[in-house]
């Protein structure tokens, strides 16, 4: 369904991608995760449209994305961004329903996605009708989450979708996102740097470094048969603080 083939991508003088190529598997969730400014969020803005390649081509069901109508191409895939991206004066239930109410959906349809979304992220109805700085920030990225589904994509991106988030809250939407991914069988690319998250959600997990791919594969690929010296150092330095501590002092 996407196809990255050799892309450079430019900022400037800034080189953030150079002759990458990805194929995320159809119907699966592929995480993309490494350092920061090591090209994650540029891949997922290259597959939505939002900036071009200076080399190589993307691709979406095999047309370049180019070659696509831009509103088209964005109502195929859903985009969630780290901060929920919510516009502050709607309403939870404005903000999801905005790009359907502007194709003209009729107000059933509507309620019922609507009312189908909310059990699906568990975001109580009551809190529909609250503004954004109302809610906690996981109720944001559930009527986030919400928006990016609302009119049933193909393509699902999210970009660092927990970051924000304080670690308890952060566990139960993982376990939550999980649940969703595997019940809609959607095509999921998802950037994050936690590299537990990664392999909780991921079905491939892409290590990159410098604006290239360091290392493919699933969690256990990377522990166990890692690829590079950075390879090794980025699982290292990712491990749990608990098992940095001397248990042995006392004894």
């Amino acid at each position: 369904m996407i196809e990255i083939d050799c892309v450079t991508k430019f900022y400037g003088s800034l080189r953030a991608l150079h002759e990458v190529s990805l194929k995320p598997a159809p119907e699966r969730t592929t995480v993309l995760i490494g350092p920061s400014g090591c090209g994650k969020s540029t891949m997922l803005r290259l597959i939505i449209g939002l900036i071009v390649p200076d080399a190589g081509t993307v691709r979406f069901e095999d047309r370049p994305i180019p070659a696509w109508n831009p509103y088209t191409l964005r109502h195929r895939m859903g985009y969630v961004i780290q901060d929920g991206g919510l516009f502050p004066h709607l309403t939870a239930r404005d903000n999801v329903t905005l790009l359907a109410r502007h194709l003209g959906w009729e107000a059933a349809r509507i309620e019922e996605r609507l009312t189908a979304l909310g059990k699906l992220v568990h975001l109580p109805s009551d809190r529909l009708d609250d503004f954004p700085a109302q809610l906690s920030g996981g109720q944001q990225q559930r009527v986030g989450l919400m928006r990016a589904l609302m009119l049933d994509p193909d393509v699902l991106l999210l970009d660092e979708p927990l970051g924000a988030l304080d670690p308890m809250i952060r566990a139960d939407l993982q376990a939550d996102l999980r649940d969703i991914f595997r019940s809609l069988h959607k095509t999921v690319v998802m950037v994050t740097h936690d590299l537990g998250e990664a392999g909780f959600l991921g079905d491939e997990i892409i290590l990159m470094r410098g604006g290239q791919i360091e290392q493919a594969g699933t969690l256990e690929d990377l522990v166990v048969r890692a690829a590079s010296p950075f390879v090794e150092a980025f699982i290292h330095a990712q491990r749990s603080p608990l098992e940095s501590i001397d248990t042995s002092v006392g004894e």
